[in-house]
């Protein structure tokens, strides 16, 4: 799977979507997609970390108390 790193605009290859679905894990492993070469592991924080498509990843992904979070206000903040 691939995601977008939003301080980079670089495409992040997730070597551990384990941890990007689980909401306990703040930070995933993966790697730079650029160039020929195979880059290096790096560890990444999911909140910097989108869908190339530019949509954010799912609210239940990022945090293990959604559905306990402002429910019914239709509003949501994470903070980092």
């Amino acid at each position: 799977m691939f995601l977008q790193h939003k301080p980079s605009g670089q495409l992040v290859e997730v070597l551990t979507p384990e941890g990007l679905y689980d909401p306990c894990r703040s930070k995933i492993n993966g790697r730079f997609h650029s160039g020929e070469e195979m880059q290096d592991p790096e560890v990444f924080k999911k909140l910097e970390l989108m869908f190339p498509s530019g949509e954010s990843l799912p609210r239940c992904w990022l945090d293990a108390h959604y559905r306990e979070s402002h429910q019914g206000t239709g509003a949501y903040v994470i903070s980092s």
